[in-house]
């Protein structure tokens, strides 16, 4: 799981590109790395500026941190201050983190920091509605691989900032065969799915197994190899609670497919060790971020 997402180098070298795309290089007699032409053009370079990031609807922080590193990545002169660390509850109109230092480099800097913010503060918000509505049975939130690319870094940390967890990052930390992955093998034999378990067991030994199921029938075949988890997929909450007592000391299990928030807390109460969604990284929108400022 995430926990600091700038010490990441994929973070880093996000934010460099994403501030390469918004801002060119200049003429070197100018004072200033980034081509922010208008401010270049209207803003006295010595003209300083302090302001603040704030939230016009009530949301959970989630980017503060990248918001920052944004702004030193400008200019690292300019002074930020998070009042509101990432994973905080904000209400409307309250201050996240302020800033001072030269306005030229705030207005350069200003809307790529907002562009990570909102998107990452939405799918923290998000989450937390997943967390708060099946916190009664202790159900894990997970994330998946549905993430914008060249970002998953930053929306599965904000979907910890949430409260949630993070699945695997990518296809290369963890074994999950769905049925794309099952038709290829041996033509997806429903009754020798612990087969594939042990296969991919061999392959790659120190990594964790999981492996998708569609029905009961499924669920006792790949329970013959123990896989560490068994993902639920698209079932009916009936036959969710069959599969978990099946499961019960042997697989975690994984409910997935299309579950709303007004179905989550229904799909918890089957008793499923975790519920995967992809809404929280692929439809969570974005929160309505304002960057106030006043030149002194």
């Amino acid at each position: 799981m995430l926990k600091d997402v700038m010490k990441c180098p994929r973070a880093r070298a996000a934010v460099r590109l994403a501030l390469a795309e918004d801002l060119a290089s200049v003429d070197r007699t100018v004072d200033s790395p980034f081509c922010d032409a208008t401010s270049l053009a209207l803003v006295d370079p010595k003209a300083r500026a302090t302001g603040e990031i704030f939230s016009r609807v009530p949301c959970v922080v989630a980017g503060a941190t990248v918001a920052a590193a944004v702004l030193k990545a400008v200019d690292p002169r300019i002074k930020v201050r998070v009042l509101k660390p990432d994973g905080t509850s904000v209400k409307a109109n309250e201050d996240i983190l302020v800033f001072e230092g030269r306005a030229r480099s705030i207005l350069a800097a200003e809307r790529t920091a907002l562009n990570f913010m909102q998107r990452m503060c939405a799918t923290a918000t998000l989450t937390r509605k997943f967390v708060d509505a099946t916190k009664r049975y202790g159900t894990l939130i997970l994330d998946t691989r549905k993430t914008t690319p060249g970002l998953r870094v930053f929306e599965k940390y904000a979907v910890t900032c949430g409260g949630g967890a993070n699945h695997r990052m990518g296809m290369y930390d963890r074994i999950l065969m769905k049925d794309n992955h099952r038709r290829l093998w041996r033509g997806g034999d429903p009754d020798a799915l612990d087969q594939a378990v042990f296969a991919a067991r061999r392959a790659f030994p120190k990594l964790e197994v999981e492996i998708e199921v569609e029905s009961i029938r499924e669920c006792e075949s790949a329970l013959k190899a123990k896989p560490e988890w068994i993902m639920l997929d698209n079932m009916s909450c009936a036959d969710m609670r069959k599969c978990v007592k099946l499961c019960k000391g042997i697989s975690k299990t994984e409910a997935s497919g299309g579950i709303t928030l007004e179905r989550a807390k229904e799909v918890a109460a089957t008793g499923v060790t975790a519920i995967s969604l992809g809404c929280l990284t692929h439809s969570a929108g974005s929160i309505d971020l304002s960057l106030e400022w006043k030149a002194v």
